[in-house]
This record gives C-alpha cells, structure tokens and sequence, in this order.
C-alpha cells in the first residue's frame, strides 16, 4: 500500500462529519446480507458455545499463553482463514481479504491471556445457561465470537471492502501491560495497514470504549544500612522513609474529572521484626483517562520519593550510611481518547442504538490503548450476553441464546458498519 494512503484510510474512521449513524445501521440491519449473517449467528449458537467451553478449558496463565494460541491458530485454519501466524510475541493472527487492497484492514480483537496462574481449576460448569468458570467472560467470549463472526461472514457471503484482520493478543490483563498489542503495533508486519481497530472485550452490548484509562505502575525500593533495632536504634530507616512517601502520595488531590486515581497495592521488606531493615519496598499504581492528568500526577508522586528520603536523612543517623531510594516502572499504558464526534465512534453507537440497546460511551484500559495513543481510530465493544465476578474464580457468563446472539449480531453489525459491506 502506498504510504500516502494510509492516512486516508484512518481519516476516513476519524472523520467528525456525516449523516445520521443510527439511520445508516438500521438500513444495515434491513438489509439481506445482514439478516442472513444473524441467521448464521443463531444456528451457529451450540457451536460457539462448545468452542467457548473448549477454550476456556485450556490454561491461558499469564505469560503462559502459548499452548492457547496454537489451539486457537488451529480453529481459524479450519475456518479457512488465510496468512494465520503466531508472531515473535505470541500473538495469533488470521487475514480475511477484502475487496479493496487499499482499504487496509480492520483489526478485530480479543485477548487470549486470564489474570489467572497456572494451575487454576478452569474447568467449567454448566447449569442450565450458566457457564462458571475462570476466564469464561474476559476475554475468552471474545475469541469464541471471533470464530463465530467468520463463520457467519463466510455464511452469509458477505465481503468487506476493508480486510479483517483477526488478532488474538497475549499480555492484555496485569502484568502483561498490553504487550502483545505493543508488539503488533512495533513489529508485527501488518501494523502499517491497519485502518481501524476494534477491540472485543467485556460483556456489556451497550458500553463503547472510546477513552483509554492511562495507567503508571512503579515499584519503589528505600534501601539504608539496615541494624539492630534496639542496638542500632537512632539509624536511618526505610521502612520510616517508606511510610513518609505513601503518607505524602495519600495527601495528593487529584481531579474528579478526567478521573485521576493512585492506589498502593503492595508493601513489603525486611527481615525480622528485631532488625532495622535494609530494603522496604511499596508497588503503586496511578491512572487516568486524560494523559495530562496522568503525567501530572506521576510528576508528583516521583517528587514525593526523593524528599522522603531526604526527610529521613534528615531526622535520623546517617553515620553508616544515608537512605537511597530506587524507582522502578513495571507498568505503562498509555492514555487517550478516541472522539466522541469521530466515524468510528459514531458507527458503533449507532449500530449499538438501531439494535434497541441505550448506548454509553466509556473509558477503560483495554487492548485499544496502544492504537489511541498511536492516534489509530480505536474501539473496545462488548461481546453480549451476561455474567459477573470476571477476575474471581467464581466468573461467569449466561449463555442464553436470545441475549447472546443479539449482542453478538451488535459486535457483528459494528464490524460491517466499520469495514464496509462489498457485496451481497
């Protein structure tokens, strides 16, 4: 593709111009080829399930999700869907052509990884409906609903005038920190095609993602010479210091609007409770969905760590040596919005409204972070149905084919309304 045209095609999806979105899905949803494609969907139903059982039934750990990928590289072989790859970083990719070799692709993704470590019970149980299990809604819907939304395009016989490029990504939850969608957008070769990017994620068919939460994750180590703590009593201490910079970071007022938010989440050091310590450590996380707020924020929480230190250094004995903090960034996700005004966002809201749902614009950290900050026209959408307690062992979704196949024709409906109907 030339280099020129790439702009056009992300133009085109960016664009705060148009005509009625809600008008132009309902003349979707009206139309043959989407009517025989949520036909498929609903035949099709008992299949996604089973599939959606099989994969959450095969361990998808953190940093451990390579015998899910190939299992899923597999599946979209079988469904003939070409140019299928695991990339460098583990990522799962399958092509589906579109009529217009200049019209880019579309990427439609789902994570393969779950919060949950290897050695988690994932098999699941069925009553009735109900489908319980570790990792059934987040995010292994989504890649049970990829499968079904090519089966029903094939189905249907439907082209897209833009490729649809099916993308099951690694190291979406935790500590992953987006890296599989880090790596695609960094070396994978279809980055510089790419059109627009629609990540499936969630339950909820009413809820569009269109502003990234931003988050900074930092791991922050006060070191001192460390003691007896009765006869050394009077030295420098990090646990002291330590204690400083979390009271200093809870006094940080932050906006309400873009929501701005700080957490320490762990603590720890030491060795024995009649020792002064020689390390204590905390591990933090800030987060917005404004990038500004975020990096004014992380501005002053990094200042908060020195003068900590300092105020130790200060009020204590530093004859065998003073306080030294280190800082280290273990998380980064960058911040973002895509518009409210732009044809991506409006397309979305306009098929999730022509199907009866009320819409609602969102901001999350999802796979979709990376292509916001990289000012690629980006969505996170929601796979249907319902269920609960996603990132407990007690997870579950509802299958119940009504429910299901209408979220899934949404998701189905948000696609075409993005990648363009060729053909009927």
């Amino acid at each position: 593709m030339p280099d020129d045209a790439l702009p056009l095609l992300r133009a085109a999806l960016a664009a705060t111009e148009g005509g009625d979105a809600t008008e132009e899905a309902r003349g979707l949803l009206a139309s043959p080829a989407f009517q025989r494609a949520a036909a498929a969907l609903e035949a099709d139903h008992d299949n996604f399930v089973a599939e959606l059982i099989a994969l959450t039934e095969i361990p998808s750990p953190p940093f451990g999700e390579a015998v899910r990928a190939a299992a899923y590289a597999e599946k979209l072989r079988a469904q003939g869907l070409r140019e299928v790859e695991i990339d460098a970083e583990g990522n799962v990719t399958a092509y589906r052509p579109g009529t217009d070799p200049e019209a880019g692709v579309i990427v439609l993704c789902s994570h393969l990884d779950t919060v949950f470590p290897a050695g988690t019970d994932v098999t699941v149980k069925r009553e009735g409906t109900i489908l319980r299990a570790p990792g059934v809604g987040d995010d292994t819907r989504g890649l049970a609903l990829l499968l079904a939304l090519s089966r029903a395009l094939d189905a249907a016989e439907i082209r897209t005038r833009a490729g649809l490029l099916f993308l099951g990504s690694v190291g979406e939850e935790g500590a992953g920190d987006l890296r599989g969608v880090k790596a695609f957008f960094g070396r994978n070769r279809w980055r510089d095609r790419v059109a627009g990017f629609v990540a499936l994620d969630g339950l909820e068919t009413a809820r569009l993602v269109h502003a990234a939460v931003g988050s900074k994750r930092y791991r922050v180590t006060f070191r001192g010479p460390g003691g007896h703590s009765f006869g050394a009593f009077g030295l420098v201490n990090p646990a002291f210091a330590l204690a400083r910079a979390m009271d200093d970071l809870g006094r940080i007022r932050v906006p309400a609007s873009p929501k701005t938010t700080f957490s320490i989440g762990r603590i720890g050091g030491g060795t024995s409770i009649n020792a002064i310590p020689e390390a204590m450590w905390m591990e933090a996380d800030l987060r917005s969905a404004s990038a500004e707020a975020l990096a004014a924020l992380e501005e002053r929480f990094l200042a908060v760590l020195p003068q900590a230190a300092a105020d130790e250094n200060a009020a204590r004995d530093t004859r065998n040596g003073e306080i030294r903090v280190e800082v280290q960034l273990i998380g980064d996700r960058p911040a973002g919005v895509t518009p409210a005004e732009s044809r991506i966002t409006r397309a979305a809201l306009g098929m999730i409204a022509a199907q009866g749902f009320a819409p609602k614009l969102a901001a999350s950290s999802t796979d979709s972070n990376i292509p916001i900050s990289l000012g690629i026209p980006a969505v996170t959408v929601g796979t249907g149905g319902s269920g609960d307690r996603a990132h407990s062992l007690e997870e579950w979704v509802d299958v119940e084919p009504g429910a299901s196949v209408k979220g899934m024709a949404t998701a189905l409906g948000v696609v075409l309304m993005l990648s363009g109907v060729a053909s009927n």
